[in-house]
């Protein structure tokens, strides 16, 4: 069968059997067909004169571009030539034993102490001051997701014992210990939370300018403005403050497994990322402040 036609027929099937998006079909479309380009070049122009080696000549001839791309356009190669076996148009698959490239995992951003304690020194005039206020000193002393904080209703927080309830991913349930600053701003926020109703009951423990519960959209676009206000990094998102938790707890000794569960990670090997994190911090200011670190 001719490459165009395959991947015409293998598009239609993503969409039509798989239910992939119109988003899905057309960045695997624009894999393909750098892949059938490169097919082309060799002079192949029937899928089942594809072998092997030219899946892994055409991932060498891209080696200069990021892990994530060549990875991606594997998983896609792999997906064409897995669907022209189960059609019967090809008797082998040519990429099954083709291993996709390690992918390098980024260490996530953080912010320092001293730009943590910049972004929360907030001026308290309005409410909406004081609910800014406590959801940012939640959300870093606890180490919450945005989606977590946003959801949080009145009822999951026990200010007498210090607690509050969270519901994770996968809807798992855990309590994590509030901190003073986030109890007594937590405090403040509910004396003026009933000026943010707009006479009608409503659960959610913060509330926007409607008097309904906040959104992960409200939320960014508040965080953002402080960002801009306060001079600091307008990268930085929710997320951000939930690594610099992380990070901070062990830069000060924290034992990884408590931080596991008040991050709720399933897996310990993905609260060990911010231990590399610590690490490069103390490497970063070894060779910054050490005499002896350079000659």
């Amino acid at each position: 069968m001719n490459i165009n036609d395959a991947i015409e027929d293998f598009l239609n099937y993503c969409i039509f059997e798989k239910g992939l998006s119109d988003k899905t079909k057309d960045s695997y479309r624009n894999d393909l067909i750098v892949y059938r380009d490169f097919l082309k070049d060799k002079g192949i122009s029937d899928v089942t004169k594809i072998k092997s080696d030219h899946i892994k000549d055409f991932l060498k001839e891209r080696a200069d571009e990021e892990t994530t791309t060549i990875a991606h356009n594997l998983t896609v190669i792999k997906n064409f030539h897995t669907y022209l076996l189960k059609e019967k148009i090809v008797n082998d698959n040519v990429s099954e034993f083709i291993e996709r490239p390690k992918l390098k995992k980024a260490l996530p951003k953080t912010l320092s102490v001293e730009d943590v304690d910049k972004l929360l020194d907030i001026k308290l005039d309005t409410p909406f001051d004081y609910r800014n206020k406590a959801m940012l000193e939640l959300m870093y002393g606890c180490g919450l997701r945005v989606s977590e904080l946003v959801n949080l209703e009145i009822n999951d927080i026990d200010i007498t014992n210090c607690l509050i309830r969270i519901m994770g991913k996968g809807s798992k349930e855990r309590d994590i210990p509030i901190g003073e600053y986030s109890i007594y701003y937590l405090n403040k926020y509910l004396e003026v939370r009933g000026s943010l109703l707009k006479g009608k009951p409503c659960n959610k423990l913060f509330l926007n300018n409607h008097g309904l519960g906040m959104t992960r959209q409200g939320f960014f676009k508040n965080l953002k403005q402080l960002l801009k206000d306060k001079g600091l990094n307008p990268e930085v998102s929710p997320h951000t403050l939930r690594h610099s938790f992380a990070t901070h707890l062990i830069n000060r000794g924290a034992d990884l497994r408590s931080i596991q569960e008040m991050l709720g990670h399933s897996d310990i090997s993905t609260t060990k990322i911010y231990t590399r994190i610590s690490d490069e911090k103390v490497i970063e200011e070894y060779n910054e402040y050490h005499l002896r670190s350079k000659k």
